[in-house]
């Protein structure tokens, strides 16, 4: 009887130190928490904005000093200082297209990182509501096999009486305790699973060394909605997936970095106003000058075609990217369908007669054991828990892949013909 105890010891431990109780919509708040995950995806977007403020900058007004300290022979001989310093004040006026093509791939950089952030949040969103079903049918888990586990060991305690009688061999008694053993060590299995998941929760809502001991069963009211097939789908997944986005917004940008490469072939002009003074006057020298600056470029060498080629080739490989990522999509979104299709059809189906037979069969098993007719009250229990357990794993299924399917839509679902004005 002890183990029966600890295991009774167990649920009680389970229902009775719990604090408070965490909801799905509660968990679901911490997505903006600073997850490792999250800070990556914002750090690369700090980056990209970074990068795009310093090809604006290059149109900025700069103020600098510059100086020389030289000496010189002049004409009567002898060496004199022939020192300058200036203060100079430059504005680019035109680059014709270096700077503008920058600023461009610059931001459709922003934008795919932008888009990137999005959807490690949507990834965020779908773990923890993994882990947070993980608890709850690792809680459902463990209570059926622990009535599992008393119902064993019941039946081996009274065959040891029987078999001190002769009432049942050895061979006999030697199975149901080995069937005891089997189902204890399931058990103990189970209670594992009972803390780990809570761990993983834990860690996915940034909370480590804060483990929930109680969780509140989700109303999943989203389980319900109806969806469009998989050709209305499609090309709507197509436009809207954030990864799809991201690497499209990047093959924009190395377009326009090819552009601006091309660019360096083009002149400058650039404003400059400076402010002089020498240690050798000369009537060739100014105090004070403003000008325009224009620098035409004759040859570079192969520097331009060059940065034009390595453009060129990682635009392509960021090509192919995209066309893979679609055929996956493709792939993903027709398996996708298909699992909320056989959840919503034959395994909820299939779960809810399991339900209904097994309610059935309790209430049968509970005459029969209030009549003294049988004693599989216990076994009934727990096939009813595990019957209960596979209907919350086909609405938690459900649930996830109702999220994938939202996550890989960009946020939203395209509206269902004839559901627009319900």
């Amino acid at each position: 009887m002890r183990e029966v105890w600890v295991a009774l010891l167990a649920c009680a431990w389970m229902t009775a130190t719990s604090a408070e109780t965490l909801t799905l919509d509660e968990a679901l708040a911490t997505v903006a928490a600073p997850h490792p995950d999250r800070r990556i995806a914002e750090s690369d977007l700090a980056v990209a904005r970074a990068d795009r403020d310093q090809v604006a900058s290059i149109q900025d007004f700069r103020l600098y000093l510059d100086g020389t300290l030289a000496s010189g022979q002049g004409d009567t001989g002898g060496w004199r200082a022939n020192n300058i310093g200036r203060i100079v004040a430059r504005k680019p006026l035109f680059d014709f297209g270096r700077s503008g093509q920058a600023i461009a791939a610059a931001n459709q950089e922003v934008a795919a990182r932008q888009t990137a952030l999005f959807h490690v949040q949507s990834l965020r969103r779908i773990d923890i509501m993994a882990r947070y079903f993980d608890v709850l049918l690792a809680d459902m888990q463990y209570a059926a096999d622990n009535e599992f586990m008393a119902v064993a060991y019941v039946s081996w305690d009274n065959a040891q009486d029987r078999f001190k009688v002769g009432q049942i061999s050895q061979p006999e008694l030697l199975k149901l305790e080995a069937d005891y053993h089997a189902i204890r060590e399931r058990r103990e299995a189970g209670l594992q699973a009972v803390r780990s998941s809570r761990q993983r929760l834990a860690h996915a809502l940034l909370r480590p060394g804060n483990v929930p001991t109680e969780l509140a069963e989700p109303v999943l009211q989203g389980n319900v909605v109806p969806l469009a097939d998989y050709e209305t789908l499609l090309p709507w997944v197509m436009e809207k997936n954030p990864q799809v986005q991201a690497l499209q917004a990047q093959l924009a940008a190395f377009d326009a970095r090819i552009a601006a490469v091309r660019a360096e072939r083009n002149p400058m002009l650039d404003a400059e106003v400076a402010g002089a003074d020498y240690s050798r006057a000369s009537t060739t020298r100014d105090n004070l000058s403003a000008g325009l600056l224009f620098v035409i470029p004759l040859y570079q060498g192969g520097r331009v075609d060059a940065g034009v080629a390595r453009e060129r080739a990682l635009k392509e490989r960021s090509a192919a990217e995209l066309d893979k990522l679609k055929l996956e999509l493709a792939d993903s979104l027709l398996v996708t369908l298909q699992e909320i299709e056989w959840l919503r059809g034959s395994a909820g189906a299939s779960a809810d007669k399991q339900i209904e037979f097994r309610d059935w069969a309790l209430e049968r098993s509970r005459a029969e054991y209030e009549l003294e007719m049988k004693t599989n009250l216990g076994t009934s229990m727990a096939e009813t828990q595990v019957a209960a357990l596979r209907r919350k794993q086909v609405d938690y299924q459900l649930a996830l892949a109702l999220a994938r399917l939202e996550a890989m839509s960009g946020g939203s679902l395209p509206p269902v013909e004839g559901m627009e004005k319900k």
